[in-house]
């Protein structure tokens, strides 16, 4: 069940854009995101190149390299509001190196870092880990793409 979402979606600092501006449309993100969410949210996806991704990575989590996904959540109730910031590149090798089309990948990302906006988290332990896992396997499946994982 999708839920009252606004969303905006960004591109930035990217040389060429153009095929993950085929991959993520504005459409597709909102029913990717819209589908993990228990409740109404304002949720901004903005999809960034190396520099950003990894600057962004080193200040909020002392890590020195871009990631896939980071999410900064600001409230969880009664509104979720959070960003998502998915780094292109990082996508793009995680997909041609894990056999995935790039449309698929991305929809995993913003549905893990949707997750993460209401608090879930796979880094706390195993069991939150596998039950973090479960549902993005169902909501991929249910969205009709193969498991992630």
């Amino acid at each position: 069940m999708t839920h009252e979402l606004e969303l905006s979606l960004q591109f930035a600092g990217m040389g060429s854009p153009s095929g993950h501006r085929r991959a993520v449309t504005l459409a597709r993100a909102r029913r990717w995101v819209g589908l993990a969410l228990a409740g109404p949210a304002e949720i901004a996806v903005r999809i960034v190149g190396q520099a950003e991704g990894r600057a962004l990575n080193r200040q909020f989590r002392g890590k020195d390299y871009a990631t896939n996904v980071l999410t900064f959540h600001y409230a969880r109730a009664p509104l979720v509001l959070a960003d998502l910031v998915l780094c292109a590149p990082v996508v793009a090798r995680e997909a041609r190196e894990q056999g995935k089309a790039l449309e698929a990948h991305y929809a995993h990302l913003m549905v893990h870092g949707a997750l993460h906006a209401q608090g879930y988290d796979h880094e706390t332990g195993e069991m939150e880990a596998l039950e973090m896992e479960a549902l993005e396997i169902l909501l991929l499946g249910a969205l009709g793409y193969p498991s992630p994982y």
